[in-house]
């Protein structure tokens, strides 16, 4: 009988998730981001010493400082509301009707269950409803939602519900193609593969015009 242990490494090794949003606990926000930075350095440093490194080095002395400083300011900073952008949308004045596509946006990101990187592409796509949002704000968005502990396919939802909220539209599509280095560098450690996540809302669950958005991403994504 599998014990809860086990349970959890199973979880973490398949890349589950059994959350929709991402677990954040209601208290998260109650300390400053400098308290964070001091409690996480000397986590850090406690991490090190018990590998046996040598802090009194040169080269490690910042370290706890450094990484401290990055998760809570960087590389997780997209899990305070307070960051998250404002997606400021227009009158399509326009009347621009096709679809509106925004290729190849960068995703670093970091995989929750082993806190290792996730890099890759975000494709995204819209059909205005009569609204259409600045384009930096599309990668902003991408941006935010990754800058937190992720599982892909969370992240792929939650760019597409963020943009319906923001358009007053169904009509968004997102596909993210990354890689895994909890994959790629450890466990299986196959350095080629990738993953492929997709959420389609409104007119691009027809297949045609899901067909013509893959066509204009072809996922052809380079690393």
């Amino acid at each position: 009988m599998i014990n809860n242990e086990e349970f959890q490494d199973e979880i973490g090794n398949n890349h589950i998730s059994t959350n929709a949003e991402n677990p954040v606990r209601k208290d998260a926000f109650d300390i400053t981001d400098e308290i964070k930075i001091d409690k996480i350095k000397k986590d850090v440093e406690n991490i090190l010493i018990t590998l046996g490194m040598d802090l009194t080095d040169d080269s490690l002395k910042g370290t706890p400082n450094r990484v401290a400083k990055m998760f809570v300011k960087e590389i997780f900073g997209g899990l305070n509301p307070a960051k998250k952008p404002k997606a400021s949308t227009f009158d399509n004045n326009y009347k621009y009707g096709e679809m509106l596509v925004e290729k190849n946006i960068i995703v670093y990101s970091t995989c929750e269950h082993h806190l290792l990187p996730i890099i890759g592409r975000a494709h995204v796509a819209y059909i205005s409803n009569g609204r259409v949002i600045g384009l930096s704000k599309m990668n902003r968005i991408v941006e935010y939602y990754s800058k937190r502990p992720q599982v892909q396919e969370r992240l792929t939802m939650q760019i597409v519900q963020e943009l319906q909220i923001a358009l007053g539209t169904e009509d968004v599509a997102c596909v993210i193609d990354a890689k895994h280095l909890c994959v790629n560098s450890r466990g299986i450690g196959d350095i080629e593969s990738s993953t492929v996540t997709s959420e389609f809302g409104g007119k691009f669950k027809d297949a045609q015009t899901k067909r013509e958005f893959l066509d204009y991403i072809k996922l052809e994504t380079k690393f």
